[in-house]
């Protein structure tokens, strides 16, 4: 695998970086990403690939089942990338997003599986509140359905996490940031983001526009006449 990987390397520098040689000289000066993307290690999961985004769009954060740890709970490199991101670089939105078949929200499930995974085990009690509502809320559910569920609660769970890192906070309290819920589906490509007016998971260009956000409307080509929609500001 190794050697693919060398393979690669070589076609990146003789093809993708000649192409693109303006944007890296570029970034080598520094980066201005405007938003943190924090999501999980699995291998199936690309954040530029899936948001269409260049490199230098997005400052990553990955770890097993993208948890935030509370602020306090841990010094480990989330708390630091977290407040570089939003007090170094003020990044002005953060995405939590979970995915679809995902082997830590599975083990949070099923911790008789993580007995030879101590590490792991003691990681995800960083989702230990996502496990407490699923256990609470959904004894009626099972299998993926279980799983589904688990893998929404937990993002919201990072969520809230989120809000007690003393950086976010403040730039929340000043409107200088914005918190996202996403949940990526690997078999469709679909993404589904949290709509807090129906307190569930919708697709993505379903998404509401805050209650406070001015009226939007799009044109009716075909007849002249204005609809409502989330597609063009009302100027």
């Amino acid at each position: 695998m190794v050697h693919e990987l060398v393979a690669g390397i070589h076609h990146f520098k003789k093809q993708v970086f000649r192409q693109h040689r303006d944007l890296f000289e570029k970034l080598a000066h520094g980066q201005t990403p405007e938003t943190l993307f924090i999501t999980c290690s699995d291998s199936r999961i690309d954040p530029n690939l899936i948001t269409h985004t260049e490199p230098g769009d997005l400052f990553v954060l990955r770890n097993a089942g993208n948890l935030v740890p509370a602020y306090g709970a841990t010094s480990g490199g989330e708390v630091a990338t977290i407040e570089f991101a939003v007090t170094g670089l003020q990044v002005k939105d953060i995405v939590v997003c979970g995915h679809s078949h995902c082997g830590a929200m599975k083990g949070l499930l099923k911790p008789e599986s993580l007995s030879e995974m101590p590490a792991v085990a003691e990681w995800l009690r960083h989702a230990e509140v996502t496990r407490r509502i699923v256990r609470s809320k959904y004894k009626h559910l099972s299998g993926s359905d279980l799983l589904e569920i688990t893998i929404e609660e937990n993002v919201l769970a990072q969520i809230e996490n989120l809000q007690t890192h003393p950086a976010v906070a403040v730039a929340l309290a000043q409107d200088q940031l914005k918190l996202h819920a996403w949940v990526y589906d690997i078999a469709t490509g679909d993404v589904h983001a949290y709509d807090e007016p129906t307190s569930q998971f919708v697709p993505l260009g379903q998404l509401r526009p805050p209650a406070a956000a001015p009226p939007r409307r799009v044109i009716d080509i075909s007849s002249g006449d204005a609809k409502f929609d989330a597609v063009l500001e009302d100027k």
